[in-house]
């Protein structure tokens, strides 16, 4: 039999002890129903709620770590239902897998079950204090009575934690002497489980009214609550354990005497009928509550050891996803960091040679490759291609090298598709080419797509052992960028070609091409109307250049964006930002380009000048921004109608108008235009004048060239007058200008009457 202790510390080291504990301890059959749950990808608290309700240890955790969700507090009558639906379930679940299990290894059987039957206690509790809540009290919510009562021996739970021999003893003893466990706790610990129930209760910051059911449950609630209203809730779980004792649910450990129950009950105005009908129901309802918890299944110990060992090899398996995908992770985004710093440190006006001598320095050095080559396998003309050699990052070079005649630049294998191959099989004629020894034996080559097809290759020695399908992955995404740059700088230099096609063709001395005449004494200039040959010839060129910059630019733009998106450094981000606006720049050049190579074809009809010189005015307004235009319309009363596309010469018009308004320092006019119909009465002649800065010999020679602009500083395209000769000998018309510095400019336009 216990003895007092003689030392008056006990209450205070005992106290200490309790007050460690962040969580009860929940039986090893209750773990087993929960944790495969907390393990699927699309686990839901709710899934869970009606075993964390049921059980003292999860409803406690749950409760204790309300505050630090910030779950959302309705009045004093919160369940653990609510509870979990507020909390955010990557906090529930740490907290659930956070929560031991009992018995501890080293417990006994006995201490096992002595567990288990005080579990099945406060379930009982529970049950009948619920019950009796619906009963006599609308202002305490029934579920709250629920968890007072499932709750309200924590102290006991507590007691067995930390000092489990103790506590058997002291159950034992009170079994012998037919008395409560409080009685004989305060006898040998100085203290009791109301007590101890009620610092826990304070610590994990569980609602009032349960720590008033623990911590009054055993005094005399029916005074209490006479004048302090709100421990009413004691009284209803008081009722509910004596009631639960009378139906030997469980064991809790007191063996004292329940026939104060008939009188608590009378004082809560529960009738002797009600009270019985309580105590019937009382066994199913805990049965079911004890099915949820898994209490009644053989092995439980042994279950919930599977569970574990299973548990543990899932983690495992996911840790080891986790660690590959992170891996994964790093390798991508450090083949970011290379393509971004790449891509950061191209200049828009080199050529493709050097920014594959750039690119492939890079890649030698991020993947501690040996010697590289990388060729261009597009040419504009013969058979001769372009290579740089690094050898190391300060040994670089640019050859030129044949193409096989018998075999193709690029092998068929990856001329469309990106693969990793074996370059010594399919290369000999580049090998036999070059002045340095590849190890051809740890040699592989990859393609460089754009827009679906290989416009050059990377030869490489490959120095370490890795799996191909590891490389293919790396490389993927740094070639298809360098191959998009590579296809926008290869038409670029195209879009080049074609301006020097241009410039020839526009300037150069030859039968049909403009001409310009110089009259000496007025020093007057005028650009006579050119035929339609060359203009042809350079719509068609002009045409060509844009659907070959179409693709690459669409590339390019498209990888900048993904780019930007996962970008972090403001740096890196705003490199990415001006390559998409250069891009936008360049596309924006493009729809200049097929506007002018491939304008829709005219429908002319009958057009009243006078509405289409309105229509024209109508449209520089607008283009230029200007509230109203100063424009003076002169009309003949016997011009006949012009025989034309109405909406494509009031835009050739408009072009006019606003090169007229460009001539003005301020961009106000006046512009004057005279129409009448010429001497053959065959056509419509306008006549567009102003008073501008006009042109000198030189300036009025190009004036209709495109992408040509006399204003050097926020320079525009210069495709106005060239866009309006186009469009007007679409529709059989002509256009000629007389100009002279100082004196302002004269565009003459001839239209077909019919």
């Amino acid at each position: 039999m216990l003895e007092k202790p003689a030392d008056p510390t006990i209450p205070d080291q005992v106290e200490l002890a309790v007050r460690k504990l962040d969580s009860l301890s929940t039986l090893p059959s209750v773990a087993s129903q929960y944790f495969p749950e907390l393990l699927q990808p699309q686990w839901s608290p709710s899934d869970l709620a009606e075993i964390v309700e049921s059980d003292p240890a999860l409803s406690a955790k749950i409760l204790s770590i309300m505050h630090e969700g910030q779950a959302r507090a309705k009045g004093e009558n919160i369940s653990v239902g609510s509870v979990l639906q507020d909390l955010p379930s990557h906090l529930i679940r740490d907290a659930l897998l956070s929560v031991k299990v009992y018995p501890p290894f080293g417990r006994d059987d006995n201490q096992a079950d002595l567990r288990k039957k005080l579990v099945v206690h406060c379930l009982a509790v529970a049950c009948c204090a619920e019950d009796i809540a619906a009963i006599v009290s609308y202002e305490i919510d029934s579920q709250l009575a629920f968890t007072a009562g499932l709750l309200h021996d924590i102290g006991k739970f507590a007691l067995d934690e930390v000092m489990p021999r103790s506590f058997a003893a002291i159950t034992e003893q009170a079994k012998s002497q037919q008395a409560s466990t409080r009685t004989t706790e305060q006898r040998h610990l100085g203290t009791d489980h109301t007590l101890l129930g009620k610092r826990l209760a304070a610590k994990w910051h569980l609602p009032n009214h349960i720590m008033l059911a623990i911590w009054l449950h055993h005094s005399d609630t029916t005074a209490i609550s006479e004048n302090v209203p709100q421990a009413q809730i004691a009284q209803i779980v008081q009722l509910a354990d004596l009631v639960a004792r009378q139906c030997s649910i469980g064991h809790s450990g007191s063996c004292d005497s329940t026939d104060s129950a008939s009188t608590i009950a009378e004082s809560l105005t529960i009738s002797p009928d009600q009270l019985e009908q309580i105590r019937r129901n009382l066994p199913e309802k805990v049965r079911q509550k004890s099915a949820v918890l898994g209490l009644d299944l053989p092995n439980a110990a042994n279950n919930y050891y599977s569970t574990v060992h299973t548990t543990a090899v899932q983690l495992a398996q996911q840790q080891s996803k986790l660690e590959i995908e992170n891996r994964r992770l790093q390798t991508a985004s450090s083949n970011l960091d290379f393509a971004t710093d790449f891509l950061s440190s191209i200049n828009s006006l080199a050529e493709p040679i050097d920014i594959a001598e750039n690119f492939a320095a890079r890649w030698q050095k991020f993947y501690q490759t040996g010697l590289v080559c990388l060729y261009l396998a597009a040419p504009r003309e013969g058979r001769l291609l372009k290579a740089v050699v690094v050898q190391s990052p300060s040994q670089t070079k640019t050859v030129c090298l044949n193409a096989p005649v018998d075999a193709p630049v690029i092998p068929r294998a990856i001329a469309s598709d990106f693969a990793i191959v074996d370059a010594q099989s399919d290369t000999d004629w580049l090998f036999e080419q070059l002045d340095v020894d590849f190890d051809l034996s740890r040699t592989k080559l990859v393609p460089l797509l754009a827009g679906g097809r290989a416009i050059g290759g990377i030869v490489f020695e490959l120095r370490y052992p890795v799996e191909i399908k590891q490389l293919a992955e790396n490389f993927r995404t740094t070639t298809s960028i360098a191959g998009a740059v590579l296809g926008i700088a290869s038409a670029a230099a195209g879009q080049q070609w074609f301006a020097e096609q241009f410039a020839q063709l526009v300037t150069g001395p030859a039968d049909g091409r403009a001409q310009t005449t110089t009259e000496t004494p007025s020093e007057q200039t005028q650009s006579e109307i050119p035929t339609t040959a060359p203009l042809t010839t350079l719509a068609e060129m002009a045409g060509g250049a844009a659907h070959e910059l179409n693709n690459p630019l669409s590339v390019i733009s498209g990888r900048a964006q993904i780019l930007a998106k996962s970008e972090t450094d403001p740096e890196k981000k705003q490199a990415l930002k001006q390559i998409r606006e250069n891009a936008g720049r360049l596309s924006a050049i493009i729809d200049d380009l097929m506007a002018f190579a491939e304008p829709p074809q005219p429908r002319p009809v009958s057009t009243d000048i006078k509405q289409l010189l309105d229509e024209a005015a109508q449209l520089t307004v607008q283009k230029q921004k200007v509230e109203q235009l100063d424009i003076q319309i002169n009309i003949s009363k016997a011009l006949e109608n012009a025989f034309v596309d109405s909406a494509q010469i009031a835009s050739a018009i408009a072009n006019i108008f606003s090169n007229s308004l460009e001539s003005y320092d301020e961009g106000t006019g006046p512009i004057k235009v005279d129409a009448a119909n010429d001497e053959s009465g065959d056509l419509v002649k306008l006549q567009i004048t102003d008073s501008g800065c006009g042109m000198d010999a030189e300036t009025l020679k190009k004036a209709m060239q495109p992408f040509f602009s006399a204003r050097p500083a926020g320079r525009k395209r210069g495709m106005g007058l060239a866009h309006a000769q186009r469009i007007i000998e679409l529709n059989n018309g002509s256009i000629g200008i007389t100009s002279h510095p100082g004196d302002g400019t004269t565009v003459t336009i001839l239209l077909p009457c019919k």
